[in-house]
């Protein structure tokens, strides 16, 4: 945009300087919920996208699906086609309603090992970072989960239990936990040498204070982020799980499973794998686009100007 240049009237022989247009402009601050969003598209999309995933796993049974375990053997191994939007497996079961099912699965292992784990670890960083007694104990605890890759000790945990939603849910917890609590400890590390923590201490404020009031709320940022990852290694997790049989049982569809019956005909039926596998990769980008976005927002480093 182009500005005209505009002068004003002047005795003769005295030049005056052109008004140039005010290259200062107050910027506008967008505030609320969408401003948030426009600032940070990525949280939006992300949102935008597991929104309908949650919407999809809450209205299943509303969006054209049958019985997702029902057997059909006269109808096996049909192409996806009108009748069938998304084909059948070996056994005649709807592909399309398998799925659309399978959405809760994920989501509830994903969520849920989310917040178990961002709890059990936030406490642990907690008391490891401020209590410096106790930090040796519980971090070598730590690090002996953490030599353990999270897939190899949630199969090992699963070999102990019987299948099923719940124990994966617990054993994908008991791999995570570490890393949440190494995250808190280091943030806690940084803060419990900053005056505003000497000055608590000196004026005689309790420890369990301490942590409640100066502590944990600068930890909440970087724990709530590192949530977001979790929740898709988890739901990641839960798939390989279910794919080697080591996660929830046959009965209950879940992308793991799904994928899991169709390896033998993905050479000639491979819709029966990439129907489950294209879901699962969209919610785990949904989760991920989530994760960036608010750790844009919630950095003030990487923040971005309005």
């Amino acid at each position: 945009m182009t500005a005209s240049l505009t002068t004003t009237s002047a005795p003769p022989g005295l030049v005056v300087a052109p008004q140039l247009p005010d290259l200062l402009l107050p910027v506008k601050v967008r505030r609320g919920v969408a401003g948030f969003l426009r600032n940070h598209p990525t949280v939006a999309i992300g949102g935008a996208l597991l929104l309908c995933l949650v919407l999809i796993g809450v209205l299943a049974p509303y969006l054209g699906t049958v019985d997702p375990t029902a057997i059909a053997p006269a109808k096996r191994t049909r192409m996806p086609s009108a009748d069938f939007w998304f084909g059948t497996d070996a056994l005649g079961r709807d592909i399309y309603s398998r799925v659309l099912y399978g959405t809760r699965v994920s989501l509830t292992v994903g969520l849920s090992v989310a917040v178990f784990a961002s709890f059990a670890g936030l406490a642990i960083g907690l008391v490891a970072g401020f209590v410096r007694w106790a930090d040796g104990v519980l971090m070598r605890c730590m690090d002996g989960l953490m030599s353990i890759p999270p897939i190899l000790l949630a199969i090992a945990l699963m070999a102990l239990t019987k299948g099923s939603v719940g124990n994966v849910i617990l054993a994908i917890t008991i791999a995570e936990i570490p890393r949440v609590a190494r995250l808190v400890r280091g943030v806690v590390l940084s803060l419990r040498e900053q005056p505003y923590v000497d000055a608590a201490v000196t004026s005689g404020t309790g420890t369990p204070m301490v942590i409640l009031r100066h502590i944990l709320p600068n930890t909440l940022a970087p724990m709530l982020v590192q949530a977001t990852y979790i929740c898709a290694s988890a739901m990641i997790t839960e798939a390989i799980l279910s794919f080697i049989g080591a996660g929830t049982p046959p009965t209950i569809p879940s992308w793991g499973n799904i994928m899991a019956e169709g390896r033998a005909l993905w050479q000639v039926k491979p819709y029966i794998v990439f129907f489950p596998a294209a879901f699962l990769s969209v919610t785990v980008l949904a989760v991920n686009l989530v994760g960036d976005g608010l750790r844009d927002a919630l950095d003030p480093r990487m923040a971005k100007m309005p």
